[in-house]
């Protein structure tokens, strides 16, 4: 079968490899549709070395496709000819204990046996069966960027309310026109916020506007004093899915004191950290923290609002896998808003 592969050197090449056999509790899909997600930019160009020990290694982590086989014990979860998303995000989305303190309390990512997603760019996959989730009709195959784009803003946004920002109150969604952006303001809007939706140029101003329904749009360089003087200073909380230190920091000014700010997108190493004066920290009293990917439960709760037509995928561009390394190098370069796909995994 054709696979995507990261060879030494930072190269990405599609290669025959042989086609897996699922294991215990594993299930064997045929990939219909993949999703290119931006960390898999950074993957390739060596962003992220700590993230690859060896190669060659598989890349891809969001996928649509049809259970062809059943590992020992899988058949206890799904039938053949099921259609399937997979993914949950890449990080710890292939395996977890379900028993130590982590999985018990709804965060397997941090479960010390947690496995990653890697191989989806491919025309088949085996996975643990518990980290598939069946999908209805009404949800199509183009929507397959809702397995890590879609879960991990929908987990970020969700945050806001376990953190007592209620419905109603304005939030701030930075980069809200990218692959995972588009999905929080979808969110956002159906948790009943009030959506500050902010980018970079006119043209994602107006998808902003014009496409994904948030109440107000506006260029990151007018942000600070529109919040100032529409906002009454500030808003309740920050996201930010720009892979640009820089977002980071405008998302910090955005908040009211007291404000939620959640940390999402993953720039190069080589960008630096994030800084905020222990001063300011003192007088402003923010919670800071990061949102990574999602649960099985969240994406079926995903699934469900995507069905109700409430989430939608916005995609720009579809191509085959043998185009995957154009596709990568015009998200790197955020040639369009929305998200990417691969739709014919054999050529």
């Amino acid at each position: 079968m054709k696979a995507a592969m990261i060879l030494e050197g930072n190269r990405l090449e599609i290669q025959d490899v042989p086609k897996p056999v699922p294991a215990f509790e594993e299930a064997l899909v045929k990939i219909i549709t993949a999703g290119v997600c931006h960390s898999d930019v950074h993957l390739v160009k060596g962003d992220w070395p700590r993230f690859i020990r060896s190669f060659p290694t598989p890349v891809g982590h969001e996928g649509i496709g049809i259970i062809e086989a059943l590992g020992p014990g899988a058949d206890k979860y799904f039938q053949i000819g099921d259609r399937v998303i997979l993914g949950l995000g890449g990080a710890g989305g292939a395996y977890w204990c379900g028993a130590c303190e982590f999985c018990l309390s709804g965060r397997p990512r941090l479960c010390r046996q947690a496995k990653g997603v890697r191989g989806v760019y491919a025309e088949y996959v085996s996975l643990w069966a518990k980290a598939l989730v069946k999908l209805p009709e009404a949800v199509s195959n183009e929507e397959v960027s809702l397995a890590c784009g879609g879960l991990t803003s929908y987990s970020a946004v969700k945050k806001f309310l376990k953190f007592g920002v209620v419905p109603g109150k304005p939030i701030a969604i930075v980069g809200a026109a990218g692959g995972l952006g588009h999905y929080a303001v979808q969110s956002a809007k159906a948790f009943g916020f009030k959506v500050l939706g902010v980018d970079v140029g006119q043209d994602k101003i107006d998808f902003i506007k014009n496409h994904l329904g948030a109440d107000y749009a506006v260029d990151a360089a007018d942000a600070r004093r529109f919040v100032k003087e529409e906002l009454a200073g500030g808003v309740y909380g920050s996201v930010v899915f720009t892979p640009k230190i820089a977002g980071f920091a405008l998302g910090l000014k955005l908040m009211r004191q007291g404000g939620i700010f959640v940390s999402v997108g993953m720039p190069a190493e080589s960008e630096g950290g994030i800084e905020i004066n222990p001063l300011e920290l003192l007088s402003r009293d923010p919670i800071i923290m990061s949102s990574a990917v999602g649960t099985v439960e969240e994406m079926r709760e995903l699934v469900q609002l995507c069905a109700d037509g409430k989430v939608k995928s916005h995609i720009s561009r579809r191509a085959p896998l043998s185009q995957l390394q154009n596709v990568l190098d015009e998200l790197e370069r955020a040639a369009y808003p929305g998200r990417a796909i691969l739709n014919d995994m054999a050529n």
